[in-house]
């Protein structure tokens, strides 16, 4: 029998980079490994860009979320492929608007779950909670969500960056519309992920993928958009990271473009 702490040193994984705490690394985080940085440094050398990039994603979520609670009066947030937490997660995003936002976090690596459930913590007046499971079980995760979340009411779906760690073979839009049609009308995705329109990221990412625990797979802005289908896009559609609602006080950075956006409805 495995013993716990031993199951969980073997999920961690950490001898090869995870994209978790890659990313954390490429957004100044320290809740990663030498070989996670090593990684980022071989990214970065190949696309340097690819720190920016990732903050943009950051500031996407920012926004999206800041829509959602506000203009969409949305309570419930699903959010897959959380992360390791950094600054304004998606439950302090809501509950500064809305305290009483209910958000269910759902990843699959240990070390983001450990420091979810450590500093994750709701307001008062709403609830948090967090999933160990992958997005390709799409009815598990609704099921456990369930527990949290009142699913006959709007949830807005989260998935940022998530779809690209998941092969065509593995058929990424169908496991979309399973989690939308676990939810109801009124519900949201909001949804980004990188493309392969930069020759230089795709390189870089070529590289990550040969030493990775993870690959990740890019994909044109039009494979990117038909995740949206059959829902309603909300203004401007499915555009740049940079470019979705920009923040009027705040210009991004420069970066080549390279990740695309959307928030939509179902109806």
């Amino acid at each position: 029998m495995t013993h716990p702490r031993e199951e969980v040193r073997v999920r961690l994984q950490t001898d090869r980079p995870h994209s978790a705490r890659v990313w954390n690394y490429l957004l100044g985080g320290k809740d990663n490994y030498p070989v996670d940085s090593e990684a980022g440094d071989v990214i970065l050398a190949t696309f340097p860009e690819f720190a920016a990039v990732a903050r943009l994603q950051r500031r996407f979520l920012s926004r999206a979320v800041r829509f959602l609670a506000g203009e969409a009066g949305v309570r419930q947030f699903l959010d897959l492929g959380t992360g390791l937490p950094t600054a304004d997660n998606t439950h302090e995003l809501a509950q500064r608007i809305a305290p009483e936002s209910r958000v269910v976090y759902v990843d699959n690596d240990p070390l983001v779950l450990v420091h979810a459930q450590a500093l994750l913590t709701s307001s008062d007046e709403g609830a948090c909670a967090y999933i160990d499971a992958d997005v390709r079980d799409p009815d598990r995760i609704l099921a456990e969500a369930a527990k949290t979340l009142d699913l006959s009411r709007p949830v807005a779906l989260t998935m940022l960056g998530i779809m690209g760690q998941i092969s065509d073979a593995e058929r990424p839009a169908e496991l979309v519309s399973a989690l939308l049609a676990g939810l109801p009308p009124g519900s949201y995705l909001a949804l980004s992920d990188g493309t392969n329109t930069n020759e230089a990221l795709n390189t870089a990412v070529g590289v990550y993928n040969g030493q990775s625990a993870n690959t990740y797979h890019l994909r044109s802005p039009q494979e990117i958009a038909a995740f949206f289908a059959g829902l309603d896009l909300v203004e401007p559609g499915v555009v740049s990271t940079a470019t979705w609602r920009p923040d009027e006080h705040r210009s991004d950075e420069s970066t080549a473009d390279v990740s695309v956006c959307g928030v939509a409805v179902k109806h």
